[in-house]
């Protein structure tokens, strides 16, 4: 299940979303956290990859590239993990010339399995802003998608 309230912030595109999966909640985190998956279970992004110098650890100021798909055009984010709480909480925060993105993630045990909740603010750089209310728009249908592939990716 999952639900997705898409509003737009004082200044901003924003997305909530709520899955819940039979998955340990451990097991969620440890799929979510690592932002190198996200080409796995968002149709958006049609690259990911880990930059940080020991590949194995998720933790606080572990580093991302994440190449997605909008429009015909590709745009490339640099996300670092800026909050990092194990097995329960990670904010990233991802950022090129025109956009920053920062995600919040949060999981916890619900029921037989785990639920997960997503943040994500999205907010275009310098005179961008101006244009904040139609991304907002187009964050929607993007959003949607994501948080679909999200649910089909913590199912089994």
């Amino acid at each position: 299940m999952w639900t997705l309230p898409i509003g737009y912030g004082e200044y901003m595109a924003t997305a909530h979303g709520t899955v819940d999966s039979p998955l340990a909640a451990e097991e969620v985190f440890r799929r979510v956290s690592d932002f190198s998956t996200t080409e796995q279970w968002d149709p958006g992004v049609v690259e990911a990859d880990r930059l940080s110098a020991d590949h194995e650890a998720i933790e606080l100021g572990a580093k991302f590239r994440v190449v997605a798909a909008f429009m015909k055009t590709k745009s490339e984010l640099i996300y670092e993990i800026t909050e990092f709480t194990p097995g329960k909480r990670v904010v990233l925060r991802g950022e090129n010339a025109t956009v920053v993105s920062v995600d919040e993630i949060t999981v916890e045990p619900h029921g037989d399995g785990s639920r997960l909740n997503y943040h994500a603010d999205l907010t275009l750089k310098g005179p961008l802003r101006l244009m904040d209310p139609l991304l907002g728009v187009a964050f929607d249908g993007i959003a949607k998608k994501a948080l679909a592939g999200l649910t089909t990716y913590l199912s089994a």
